[in-house]
């Protein structure tokens, strides 16, 4: 899979950090603690339970159905239907998880808020760590998308009206899609109108430096390859959301930050949603009153009004 590439960066040398230090300011100890969200999340079993019982709801009280769209038995994906019309704008979601857990099912209860909109929404399961790794993961995706492109319009979607959106690992895995190049998927190079980047990483460089690099494995050539702040194309004009919470490990506000600053006018928004910590800020997504949401319905809106 191949990226168009634009400003760059680079990998630190070995020799340009400090004994001490690990990445900019922190031991390994410190980095380590901040990509582990659970140090600063200590309810996260608690939201994770609530996850769950707001998905059973949703899904024994909504019309959806289920499609493979690759040959694994875990290409599938799960697609809500806004009754409201036909033709919908499609809200496509990548769950989290450290690239190694996580389903769409534990994810349904998004859907109900988007529907409510006349927006499809879109769970999609995918291949996870240690039985794959990133590069597949994301391929996996590229086809999920393809899949839905070819095939919403039987569904009641609008495949010229795509957004992608992710939290956690997922938003990372959404970024890439955003800024990947097509060629060879036999869709639009902007078949991805907009994307919601949510409590995301988009450098795996201090990723693999950390704790994570026990079940990240990655080549340098991959580090560089999926991570997307290093593959922003000027083209770009105001299709992504990037959103995180003041109680989220320092890593991932930076990177939010850092990312959102990259995308200069490619960001439509950086959303910080304060008091919500990495878990919580996913109920906001559901919240169909959230700031976060609105901003959501109001990028999605615009697509819906250029692309009609």
């Amino acid at each position: 899979m191949t990226r168009k590439t634009f400003k760059m960066l680079s990998i630190p040398e070995e020799s340009e950090c400090s004994s001490e230090y690990v990445f900019l300011n922190y031991t390994q100890d410190e980095l380590d603690d901040a990509y582990n969200q659970l140090r600063y999340a200590r309810e996260a079993a608690s939201v994770g339970d609530l996850y769950n019982s707001l998905s059973i709801r949703t899904r024994s009280s909504n019309n959806f159905s289920s499609h493979s769209y690759g040959a694994s038995a875990d290409e599938t994906l799960d697609y809500f239907h806004s009754e409201t019309a036909d033709s919908n704008p499609i809200f496509i979601f990548i769950h989290g998880g450290e690239w190694r857990l996580g389903t769409k099912e534990m994810y349904s209860f998004l859907a109900p808020a988007f529907l409510d909109a006349g927006i499809d929404f879109v769970s999609l399961d995918f291949s996870l760590i240690p039985s794959v790794r990133i590069p597949e993961m994301s391929s996996q995706i590229h086809e999920a998308v393809r899949w839905i492109y070819n095939h919403s319009r039987e569904l009641g979607g609008n495949p010229d009206q795509i957004v992608i959106g992710g939290h956690s690992s997922g938003a990372h895995l959404a970024a890439v899609l955003a800024v990947s190049d097509w060629t060879g998927y036999s869709v639009p190079q902007d078949v991805v109108k907009g994307a919601l980047c949510l409590s995301g990483v988009y450098d795996l460089y201090p990723v693999i430096l950390s704790y994570r690099k026990g079940f990240v494995s990655l080549s340098t050539e991959e580090v560089l390859s999926y991570s997307p702040i290093r593959h922003i194309s000027p083209e770009r004009k105001g299709g992504f959301i990037v959103s995180h919470g003041t109680r989220e490990t320092p890593e991932f506000q930076r990177q939010s930050a850092a990312f959102a600053a990259m995308l200069g006018a490619g960001a439509r928004d950086l959303v910080v949603m304060e008091d919500r910590d990495h878990f919580e800020v996913l109920l906001e997504l559901a919240n169909s009153q959230s700031v976060l949401f609105q901003k959501v319905i109001s990028l999605v809106t615009d697509i819906k009004t250029r692309y009609q």
